[in-house]
């Protein structure tokens, strides 16, 4: 289910950063020179992740499309390489708001021109009022009109729209509808300027819920369609009549025969719902709404779809089924361009079992379904799903029927015909965009085949990250789909976290000393709201709750992993020793603390609240408060302890108008010595110092030289080099950020939406060069090979190579032979390959020095059909190894 994002460092940011200017010093410090590093950016590879409310083709070129999701930015399809490309990377850290896209508007007259309205919330959580973008060049840039109201692209009703609509017959002419009783708005400037349109009638009068005091789901929805007859007009002159949707369940559709001049209720309509949409077939003179009993985009119990006729002024329900049988509302909507009659629908609320779509080929006469019963709960389905680009999608569910993994979807409030090809369909869902390129065959009886269109947006919000020293490169901690191990950064992986699956993960640490063991908290519905891995992540199981927890919080794990801390919502501090079979209250520590440990030393812990930290020398029973002055007051603060030294601590943290930046402490956090040349700071991590440095590298979030940006330092914040730039900002970066311990340079960074961003420094030299080639070792090895997990069609194994002999590796080849059929299907830490029954596994670019007397591990999955005979014999190259 996807909820409002609204992490608590968000809404401190909404509050605080944004708020004021910081507090002047008696005497400023001179702005330190900033140095600038050119780095390449990629997501680690998920695959959508959250909810795609707007989909829209251009209708005068082909393969030109775009999406538009609530948090995470505007994309435009690709169609060469079949993916989506990001299209506001470039709004900043003071317009973070300007992520969400709550309508885009796609130019039929000139295709190069394309709008977005833009703005989060309409309430006190995003402090800046939204805006419309315009881009002459199909948003690789901008250019900004500020708005004096707020939008809501991450509010009750942004599956409703679209909302910003451009006159086909005079493209310098355009409308918004705005919410919040603001009203339509209207441009005659290609979007430079915007003005009320003070005789439209009605504002809107809908709530989701009037009893909200935080103004999010209490908000008017407003303004919610504008839909052009384009056939009411000619080149270059205004388009005169334009439908107009309002939440008003008595109200709900306006229209202007002239231009704009006049507004009238539209006769006869259907009262007691709300038009979601109003798409206009002009060829056959048709206007399509469907109605819901609520604004979305999940809730949603009652629903009809209606046609207008144009000419004559007839109101027609074409429901596809009976008011009494639905227990959902209608929204997504499309016809099809290139067959006048054919009609689409999807019951957008529907979650269980399942969400619908209809089709009709005769303008909503009669319609079938995407699936029905034959004898229930036995249902068949006119498509195939194939998921296997993002096996994730199945949430490693194993439904009783009618339900089915994977979910046709849920929150389907998007669905589009290609204009120019009625094969090609997309529709957006709260996790992915679903579509097909075959869709005629539902008309001709046969199957149609659906599978993601997603690749290359990236919609989630990001609350913690880890890159272990061995291991998975990187752990996650997700908004919505709780979290994923990357063993690979360019391939979506299998499965999130799953046993227990958490809709949203809030925190989660590993062992500084024995990576393997993980710790992860979260958020569930019903369930322990704690889990732990022995395998880095690979596999879960879930612990036990103390008393009163609601939430996830912050853990943290012991340096060796034997024991652990949490500060969970709803109870106090608590501590372990094992896995979490037993927990004891903390003292000394309130509720609500941020908990971190000591990365050399297993029983000491630290704490942070409300501006006084904490220490722990006892495994996290007891705290003492530590007599440092001068932090942050409240609690919008992160910190870390550096790996490989006992009590050295660095915390960043604090709000604008108050004490902001960034501290360390050398002494297990008695002391803290606050760093000058930082103004402000978000987050702090560590990554594999740069070569001749014998101190990690850091990397922060923070303004530094009057730059707000992503940085590094190589000499323990003595100096810094910003590794962003303007175009790649990405708003609101300040969940968490870690560099990589074994790639010098390389840095995971957090988004509110953009997923998980990783960088590469070009002046880093060859980060991951990925398989080396195969040793010509001197002497033995020794191979230890292991089945970890095991299942009917499946297994999970460990390989451990040992250099014995007595000089270096640089770079490993290691074959063996299955006897049983096993296939491998997914490595981490080796890259492998498969002929028949023979396997390869080569080093990857950071494994491939192996010192004389040491090892190396890399692990595998793998299918099987029955025995699962271990491997006799491996070789090294040409050479035979022991076996152990």
């Amino acid at each position: 289910m996807r909820r409002p994002r609204i992490l608590t460092a968000v809404l401190a940011l909404a509050a605080g950063l944004l708020s004021g200017a910081p507090t002047a010093l008696a005497a400023d410090p001179p702005a330190p020179k900033l140095a600038a590093d050119t780095y390449t950016w990629k997501n680690a590879r998920i695959d959508g992740g959250g909810f795609v409310p707007g989909i829209v083709f251009n209708r005068s070129e082909k393969n030109l499309a775009y999406a538009r999701t609530d948090i995470g930015g505007a994309y435009r399809w690709r169609e060469s390489s079949k993916t989506w490309t990001p299209l506001l990377d470039s709004v900043g850290w003071d317009d973070w708001g300007h992520t969400g896209v709550v309508s885009i508007a796609s130019d039929s007259v000139d295709p190069n021109r394309v709008y977005a309205a833009v703005g989060t919330y309409t309430n006190s959580w995003d402090p800046k009022n939204g805006a419309v973008m315009r881009s002459l060049d199909r948003g690789a840039s901008w250019r900004k009109a500020d708005l004096p109201f707020k939008l809501g692209g991450n509010m009750p009703g942004r599956g409703i729209g679209e909302r910003l609509a451009i006159d086909p017959n005079r493209n310098s002419v355009l409308y918004l509808g705005a919410p919040s009783g603001k009203g339509l708005w209207r441009s005659t400037d290609a979007g430079v300027t915007w003005s009320q349109v003070t005789n439209f009638p009605n504002v809107g009068d809908y709530v989701a819920d009037p009893s909200d005091t935080s103004g999010y789901s209490s908000d008017n929805q407003g303004i919610v369609w504008v839909t052009f007859d384009e056939s009411t007009g000619t080149a270059g002159s205004a388009t005169r009549t334009i439908y107009v949707g309002v939440a008003d369940k008595d109200n709900a559709v306006y229209r202007s025969t002239d231009a704009g001049a006049t507004w009238q209720r539209l006769a006869g309509q259907p009262t007691g719902y709300l038009a979601h949409k109003g798409v206009l077939d002009a060829r056959n003179g048709y206007l399509y709404l469907p109605y819901s009993d609520k604004g979305g985009p999940y809730d949603g119990g009652k629903g009809r779809l209606w046609r207008y006729a144009t000419g004559t002024a007839t109101w027609t329900d074409i429901s596809p089924v009976a008011e009494a049988d639905t227990f959902y509302g209608f929204s997504g909507l499309s016809v099809d361009r290139q067959r006048p009659g054919t009609v689409m629908a999807t019951a957008y609320s529907a979650w269980w079992p399942d969400t619908q779509i209809f089709r009709s080929t005769d303008s909503g006469g009669s319609w079938s379904k995407a699936w029905d019963y034959t004898s229930y709960p036995n249902r068949e389905n006119r498509y195939t799903m194939d998921v296997s680009s993002s096996p994730w999608l199945t949430w490693g569910a194993n439904p009783q029927p009618p339900e089915q993994t994977p979910k046709l979807g849920w929150m389907t409030e998007a669905l589009e015909i290609d204009p120019f090809d009625s094969d090609r369909m997309m529709y957006g869902t709260g996790a992915t965009v679903y579509g097909t390129e075959n869709l005629t065959n539902w008309d001709r009886g046969s199957k149609f085949a659906i599978e993601p269109m997603v690749r290359g947006l990236e919609e989630t919000a990001v609350n913690d990250l880890a890159a272990p020293p061995s291991g998975a490169p990187l752990l996650s901690a997700l908004g919505d789909i709780g979290g994923f191990r990357h063993t690979d950064l360019t391939k979506v992986p299998s499965m999130m976290f799953t046993q227990p699956n958490f809709t949203t993960t809030t925190s989660l640490d590993f062992a500084e000393a024995n990576p393997d063991t993980v710790v992860r908290v979260g958020n569930l519905d019903a369930g322990p709201h704690i889990a732990f891995s022995t395998d880095n992540g690979a596999d879960w199981f879930a612990g036990t709750d103390p008393s009163g927890v609601s939430g996830g919080g912050t853990v943290a794990s012991a340096a060796d992993g034997s024991r652990f801390v949490w500060s969970p919502e709803g109870a106090g501090v608590h501590h372990t020793t094992g896995f979490g079979t037993s927990w004891q209250a903390s003292t000394g520590i309130p509720a609500g603390a941020i908990v971190e440990s000591d990365r050399v030393d297993p029983k000491t812990f630290y704490g942070f609240k409300s501006g006084t930290f904490y220490v722990s020398t006892d495994g996290g029973a007891s705290f003492g408060k530590s007599p440092a002055g001068g932090l942050p007051s409240g609690d919008s603060v992160r910190f870390k302890a550096l790996p490989g030294k006992k009590g050295e601590v660095w915390l960043a943290g604090g709000a604008a108008g108050g004490t902001y930046g960034l501290w360390h402490s050398t002494d297990g956090g008695t002391s803290f010595t606050k760093l000058a040349n930082v103004e402000q700071a978000d987050t702090i991590g560590f990554g594999k110092a740069a070569p001749g440095a014998s101190y990690q590298t850091l990397y922060t979030s923070a303004k530094i030289g009057g730059v707000r940006g992503l940085f590094r330092s190589t000499d323990q914040g003595a100096s810094w080099t910003r590794i962003n730039d303007d175009a790649h900002q990405w708003g609101w970066t300040g969940a968490a950020i870690t560099g990589d311990p074994r790639v010098y340079g390389r840095v995971y960074v957090s988004t509110n939406g953009r997923g998980v961003l990783y960088g590469d420094s070009s002046g880093a030299g060859p980060t991951d060069p990925g398989p080396g080639p195969g040793p010509t070792p001197t002497a033995g090895c020794k191979v230890t090979y292991q089945v970890t997990s095991q299942w009917p069609d499946g297994f999970q194994a460990d390989v451990q190579l040992t250099n014995t002999g007595r000089s270096a590796w640089n770079g490993w080849s290691l074959g063996w032979t299955f006897a049983d059929g096993q296939k491998v299907t997914q490595a981490w830490n080796a890259e492998t390959a498969q002929s028949g029954s023979a396997v390869t596994g080569k080093n990857v670019g950071w494994n491939a020095s192996v010192a004389a007397g040491s090892s190396v591990s890399f692990g595998f999955t793998a299918k099987r059909s029955g025995t699962n005979t271990k491997p006799a014999a491996f070789k090294l190259g040409d050479q035979s190894c022991t076996v152990a």
